[in-house]
């Protein structure tokens, strides 16, 4: 999905003009992924644009900073205080926000600790990235011949730069073959979850999501969900998932920041049932959640102005 300029981009403590917020060449995170980051979204309430979840998204990137071993010189109330800022730069009720920490110029090889590291944030407006009628529709998932990081190769609990090109090849070749969205499996043949989002299958009246030891991010759409199905009356669990276990899925969804909640139509050519019902409260719940229009749940929505 094209990105769309806004007028500012926060770098290391200052806001800049959007084409000059620029990196020399050789950068070290340019050459060896070595970065952490964040998708949040700010959406438009009755109080003016609110960022969803704000203080869980930058707390999970500086503890994605710790496992890379990387020190993000900033607090994490200064970097909530920059995203904030950033998005009332830009002047948008609705946006997508990407905090990203960095190792910057100035050492090049694989020995990060001399190296500086750079913060930056953007915004700018993006849709619904699996598209606008995914709820209703569906998307088509196909299991990638590409395995999820193992936890002892490429540290999945951390959102790195690096970890992502795992991801990227996943994505594509569901694409090219014709599908929305890849499966991606652990080495032990479990699911893990999709290249960019969470999953949820419903087996026996029972919502459940891969944990954290089958590769599987730490969602905080996923945690989300999990508190709004709960509170639906549904029994959600974390659990393992076997790849059979989609097939066979009375219903099923992928969530995530960008994906939001997306119902599941297909895995490998398997049809499901979509959107199910539960699929469908949820995704209602949620949609109302993030635009601040449900009370109990009104502290996850941080004002930006």
């Amino acid at each position: 999905m094209p990105i769309t300029p806004t007028d500012k981009i926060w770098m290391n403590g200052e806001l800049v003009d959007w084409d000059k917020a620029q990196v020399h060449v050789l950068t070290h995170g340019l050459h060896y992924g070595s970065g952490v980051f964040e998708g949040i979204r700010a959406y438009e309430t009755a109080d003016g644009p609110a960022i969803f979840r704000l203080t869980e998204h930058i707390e999970r990137l500086f503890n994605s900073a710790k496992i890379l071993g990387m020190t993000i010189p900033y607090t994490v109330q200064e970097i909530i205080d920059a995203c904030k800022e950033t998005v009332a730069a830009t002047g948008l009720g609705s946006c997508y926000i990407r905090p990203l920490a960095y190792l910057g110029y100035g050492e090049m090889g694989l020995n990060t600790l001399p190296c500086s590291v750079d913060v930056a944030i953007a915004c700018w407006p993006w849709g619904a990235y699996l598209g606008d009628d995914a709820v209703t529709k569906g998307v088509r998932l196909k299991t990638s011949s590409w395995t999820r990081h193992d936890h002892n190769t490429m540290p999945p609990a951390a959102k790195t730069t690096g970890n992502y090109v795992n991801s990227s090849l996943a994505k594509v070749e569901a694409i090219r073959a014709g599908y929305d969205e890849a499966v991606m499996l652990a080495p032990n043949g479990l699911v893990a979850e999709c290249s960019g989002e969470n999953i949820f299958v419903a087996r026996h009246g029972k919502l459940i999501t891969p944990p954290l030891s089958a590769g599987a991010l730490e969602g905080i759409t996923q945690s989300t969900v999990l508190t709004i199905a709960r509170d639906l009356g549904y029994e959600a669990v974390i659990d393992n998932i076997a790849r059979t276990d989609l097939y066979i899925a009375e219903e099923a969804f992928v969530c995530g920041t960008a994906a939001e909640v997306s119902s599941v139509n297909s895995v490998d050519d398997r049809e499901i049932d979509c959107p199910g019902p539960k699929t469908s409260a949820i995704a209602e719940t949620y949609h109302k959640v993030i635009r601040g229009e449900v009370e109990k749940y009104r502290s996850w929505c941080e004002l930006a102005v």
